[in-house]
């Protein structure tokens, strides 16, 4: 009975071919989907820009723990000292509030330090301080931009050679669409980035590849021998592989982006942890548009380049009059039909 109920599912029949959605012949409307995404993330990188923590940018960040701990309450109390300078003040959870001002002098924090104790009631020790030089910052950022490219320059070297250089260009506008996509909507939000951040975003980078491999897999078999088989377009059979892969990328990224959930709205909303907020909005914004760029752009991306080929053009000749032909076939049998009744 099990056999039969999974012969009969929704995705079997879509792994059999015996229903479809034309995903790939859609394509110009997935684009414009992800260029309205990209038009928002740019006007969010440029006009709002990022929020870069205190490891990127430096500066001095003083936590303080209790219960009277409120974030407008510290702003003014810090606001009023004439050196303070970049001053960003939030609460994390309930009985801790962050303050961050640029970076100090040591008679400087000397002073806020002891400000805070008179003004929330607490031991100067029990206030945790840290202070980042922006040279470290600056030390910080370039690994950050150096393992990201050199991560690019494996995947394209991965791809070309595991599949082929269209795949791998297709693949790595996924990447750039999905990288940009993603720290716009960040930048749109307001997040600091930290380093946390960044590796979230090689996590993502993972995921897409992951799933941007499986359909492109799908993809391969299904175009193996294709101009000499002749039955379908380079661009039908990649829209068959969409359609095979679907349910598993749809039912993976459900599963991979409940714990994800969980982290961002119970550990960073309910708990206030600040580096599981970091992590989880990259993993959460990530993965949906990784899903989406290696189904609905990867894939048309890559069949709108297989079918400038002079092979594959012959091949859509072939296919699209073979067509026609049974189409124009099919047309006589029926007009022929009443006149061999009429003949009995």
């Amino acid at each position: 009975m099990s056999e039969k109920s999974n012969q009969s599912s929704f995705g079997g029949r879509l792994y059999r071919g015996e229903v479809s959605s034309d995903f790939v012949g859609r394509r110009k409307q997935w684009y414009l989907v992800s260029l309205a995404l990209f038009i928002i993330s740019v006007g969010a990188f440029f006009f709002q820009g990022m929020k870069l923590g205190i490891e990127f940018s430096g500066g001095t960040v003083l936590t303080v723990t209790s219960g009277q701990a409120d974030a407008s309450n510290a702003r003014e109390t810090v606001s009023q000292l004439p050196f303070i300078e970049g001053l960003i003040v939030q609460e994390l959870g309930t009985d801790k509030v962050q303050i961050r001002t640029d970076s100090l002098e040591p008679a400087e924090l000397t002073e806020i330090q002891d400000l805070l104790s008179s003004r929330y009631a607490v031991d100067v020790e029990s206030i945790d301080v840290q202070s980042i030089g922006p040279s470290w910052g600056e030390e910080i950022t370039r690994k950050g931009i150096t393992g990201l490219v050199a991560f690019f320059i494996i995947v394209m070297i991965y791809l070309a050679m595991t599949f082929e250089p269209k795949m791998a260009i297709a693949a790595f506008i996924a990447l750039f669409h999905d990288v940009f996509i993603t720290v716009g909507i960040y930048a749109l939000i307001g997040f600091e980035v930290t380093p946390a951040t960044l590796i979230g975003f090689l996590t993502i980078l993972d995921y897409s590849l992951y799933d941007t491999v499986v359909v492109f897999d799908k993809v391969r078999e299904n175009t193996k021998n294709i101009t000499q088989v002749a039955r379908q377009t380079y661009s039908q059979a990649a829209n068959l592989a969409v359609n095979q892969t679907l349910i598993r990328s749809i039912n993976t990224s459900i599963v991979a982006l409940l714990p994800i959930a969980s982290l961002l709205f119970v550990g960073a909303g309910l708990l206030g942890a600040g580096t599981l907020k970091d992590v989880a909005l990259v993993l959460f914004t990530g993965m949906i548009i990784g899903t989406f760029s290696s189904l609905f752009i990867a894939t048309p991306v890559l069949a709108g380049l297989k079918e400038r080929e002079p092979a594959m053009i012959a091949l859509a000749k072939r296919v699209n009059s073979r067509g026609g032909n049974e189409q124009e076939s099919a047309s006589v049998a029926q007009r022929q039909q009443p006149k061999r009744k009429k003949k009995r």
